[in-house]
Order: structure tokens, then C-alpha cells, then sequence
């Protein structure tokens, strides 16, 4: 029973922070700003899982995965973390001048299957999963999932060492700085997929506040060959971006094909594989 329940735990949190269509339920980080000045200023950021972008009404979000890459390349541990009934929060103290990056990764692969008309559930590497798979399952479904939900700030004057890529999943590779984007100003930003340019993929931008408006007010952007896509920003404020490779019959996740039967030597093949990238970025006024 433990086992299961930490299952669904994980299962819900991936879900959650894709950000995926499913529920409408977006995954977001927001900090209390994103350029800062002074002697090592501090920032509060809040993360929560919900309908309309920086609101607290569905649920937390986790953040055992967090990490606060430093301008240097170090990693920063973070303050005064909470998590409560709607929303997570978190100090950090920017003792380094630059730009910082908080991110909440997460990477795994999921399986279900039957054994004598059982169905069973598990997950891990994909080591584990070869291992943890009888010879006689039927049915056999797997998944790896990569979500990865991260933010920016800066500290006196942007740097760009926490915008090198790291090869694995949906990632964002800014041709804009993320912390210098300014009303009547075309942003352009790149993404890889593994570290290659994730061509036709779908990127959402949609500005804070929709609580308060009838209408989304959604962009809905393909990128180009290179991984690119250019944005116009309809005013100041708070955005959240997010992209996905599209699936056939409409906006998803999907990376790959349906099933993943064994392999030679006990492995999986051809899992089911889903990426997500979702940002938090803020625009200033001219």
C-alpha cells in the first residue's frame, strides 16, 4: 500500500508539472520579482498547481526536486521552504552578482502491465523496470517522463552561464535574455529537445491575471526549424510559457510510440516518452 500511494503521489506530481492540457491545471513558480539590485537582496518565490496561472486554488506544488543554480554554476540551497494546502514557497539570498536559475525537474518512467489478469504498476530507471518486469507480463506499457518547470532572476546585471542546456529533455536556450524583456521588444528564444532543435513544437504564452478576464488571451506559437519562436508581448506583467511537441489530433506531450515491449537481454524498447517546459517570465514596461 505504501508503494502504491507514493506511485500515485509521483504519478500526480509529474502530471501536475507538465502542465499539460489535461484538467486545464498548470504547473507555475512566481517570484516576488526577477531583476533585483542592492547588496545580496533576496527573493520569495511561490509555486502552486492550478486553472488560472498565478493563483492558489487547486494544489502545491511539490518541491523535492528543486534545484538553485547560481550564477557561477554552483548550487544554492534554498530558505525557509513550505509547502501548504494551495501553494510551496521559498527564499533565496542572491549573494552572487547575475542571473539565477530554480528549477524542479523531474525524470522518470512509469510501467503497467498484467500478470495472470493483474494489473500492476511501476516505476524507476529504466534498469530497474527490466528488472521489476516479469518475462510473462502482457499488456506492457511504459512511459518516461520529463517535465521541467523552472524560472529566472537576476542580481545586478544578467549573465548567461545557468542558460547553457543540459542535453536532456525540453529546454529553453533563450536568444533573449529571460530578465530583459520589455514591452515593444520582440523576444526570441530557442529550445532543444535532448540538445537538438525541437522543431514544430508548440510554445503557449499566457499573460497573469486571466482570473480576471473573459477571454485567455493565449499565443499559440510553432517553432521553426532551428527550435525557434518569436514573441510579441501584449503588455507588461507577469507571462507563463509552455511548450510541448504536439501529437497528432492536437497540442500534447507525446514523443514517441504507444507501446514498449521487451528487448533483447530483458530491456524496454520504444517507451511512450512526453516532454514539457514551463517558465514563469516577466515583462517590463518601455
Amino acid at each position: 500500500m505504501k508503494h502504491l500511494n507514493s506511485l500515485k503521489t509521483l504519478a500526480l506530481a509529474a502530471t501536475l508539472v507538465f502542465g499539460g492540457a489535461a484538467h486545464a491545471h498548470r504547473g507555475w513558480m512566481l517570484p516576488s520579482a526577477t531583476v533585483l539590485s542592492g547588496h545580496e537582496p533576496w527573493v520569495t518565490v511561490d509555486a502552486a498547481i492550478s486553472n488560472d496561472v498565478f493563483y492558489f486554488e487547486h494544489n502545491a506544488m511539490r518541491l523535492d526536486n528543486l534545484v538553485v543554480h547560481a550564477p557561477d554554476g554552483s548550487t544554492v540551497k534554498p530558505e525557509n521552504q513550505g509547502t501548504g494546502r494551495y501553494r510551496s514557497t521559498f527564499d533565496v539570498r542572491l549573494a552572487q552578482k547575475g542571473t539565477y536559475k530554480m528549477a524542479v525537474v523531474a525524470d522518470a518512467m512509469f510501467a503497467s502491465f498484467k500478470v495472470g489478469g493483474e494489473t500492476r504498476r511501476v516505476r524507476g530507471s529504466a534498469e530497474s523496470l527490466a528488472k521489476d518486469i516479469p518475462a510473462n507480463a502482457t499488456e506492457l506499457n511504459v512511459s518516461h517522463n520529463i517535465s521541467r518547470n523552472e524560472i529566472f532572476v537576476t542580481s545586478g546585471k544578467p549573465s548567461g552561464g545557468v542558460l547553457k542546456p543540459t542535453g536532456r529533455g525540453l529546454e529553453l536556450v533563450p536568444v533573449t535574455h529571460p530578465n530583459d524583456l520589455v514591452v515593444g521588444e520582440t523576444a526570441k528564444f530557442r529550445f532543444l529537445l535532448d540538445g537538438q532543435p525541437a522543431a514544430g513544437i508548440t510554445v503557449t504564452v499566457i499573460p497573469g491575471g486571466i482570473r480576471y478576464r473573459d477571454k485567455l488571451e493565449e499565443q499559440k506559437l510553432t517553432a521553426d526549424a532551428q527550435g525557434e519562436v518569436s514573441i510579441q508581448w501584449a503588455g507588461p506583467g507577469m507571462y507563463w510559457l509552455n511548450a510541448a511537441p504536439a501529437r497528432a489530433g492536437g497540442d500534447g506531450e507525446g514523443m514517441g510510440g504507444a507501446e514498449a515491449p521487451r528487448g533483447a537481454a530483458g530491456t524496454l524498447a520504444k517507451p511512450t516518452r512526453r516532454a514539457t517546459y514551463a517558465t514563469t517570465l516577466e515583462v517590463l514596461p518601455q
